[in-house]
């Protein structure tokens, strides 16, 4: 009965177009909703197939939302910009402290585990956006352990404070509630100078002894 159904709605339709008579028969009145239904299961030859394209395409929707939220950066991996860099090894560390010149450059030792440092972050990206002379490293501990302990950071979060010939200026724990502390030591170092001679080391650390360690490490690795 459907398919007849059907069939006489296609016929009556072709016939509509060409005589601008009505449709369906005095004796068959449709509510608007079935007559939408029923024309596009004629055009389109299944009904059933345009719900599966809306529900493959509501699927694709929500996919697509998992994957954009899964894609934010952790919280540390984020920069305040082009003067907050992310260090990964102990050359990389040496690295910029030689190509700062006579920059200021402040150190922060951090852990992606610490509640304090993560409390801390976005207030010293705040602080390098408002210093984009200013050098900011970021260490990460966990993954310069060697490099921490030679340094001496036993506490996180961690700052140190460099600059030029001066080498290392101060250092000291830090929280966000303590966080002029930072302000008055950027107060303090950010003046205008000139260093006279190359950067200094990094106290007791410096390259050769860095890489004497590491040579080391990779032979006992390699035993």
């Amino acid at each position: 009965m459907g398919d007849v159904f059907c069939s006489s709605f296609v016929t009556s339709f072709s016939s509509s177009l060409n005589s601008s008579q009505p449709i369906f028969p005095p004796n068959q009145r449709l509510r608007k909703g079935l007559v939408s239904f029923s024309y596009i299961s004629s055009v389109t030859g299944s009904s059933s197939s345009v719900g599966f394209r809306a529900r493959k395409q509501l699927a694709s929707v929500k996919v697509h939302a998992t994957v954009t939220e899964t894609e934010q950066p952790k919280w540390w991996e984020r920069n305040a910009g082009p003067n907050m860099i992310d260090v990964h090894s102990t050359q990389e560390f040496l690295n910029a402290l030689r190509e700062a010149g006579d920059r200021l450059v402040i150190v922060e030792f951090y852990g992606t585990w610490c509640a304090s440092c993560r409390a801390l972050f976005p207030k010293l990206c705040r602080t390098a956006g408002e210093h984009p002379d200013i050098l900011f490293l970021k260490v990460n501990f966990d993954e310069n352990k060697p490099m921490c302990k030679n340094l001496n950071v036993k506490v996180l979060p961690y700052f140190h404070f460099y600059r030029g010939a001066d080498g290392q200026l101060e250092s000291f724990s830090c929280s966000l509630a303590k966080f002029q502390k930072i302000k008055d030591a950027i107060m303090l170092h950010n003046t205008a100078r000139c260093s006279i001679g190359p950067p200094r080391g990094v106290g007791d650390l410096n390259l050769g002894s860095l890489s004497a360690v590491k040579e080391k490490q990779a032979e006992s690795t390699a035993t």
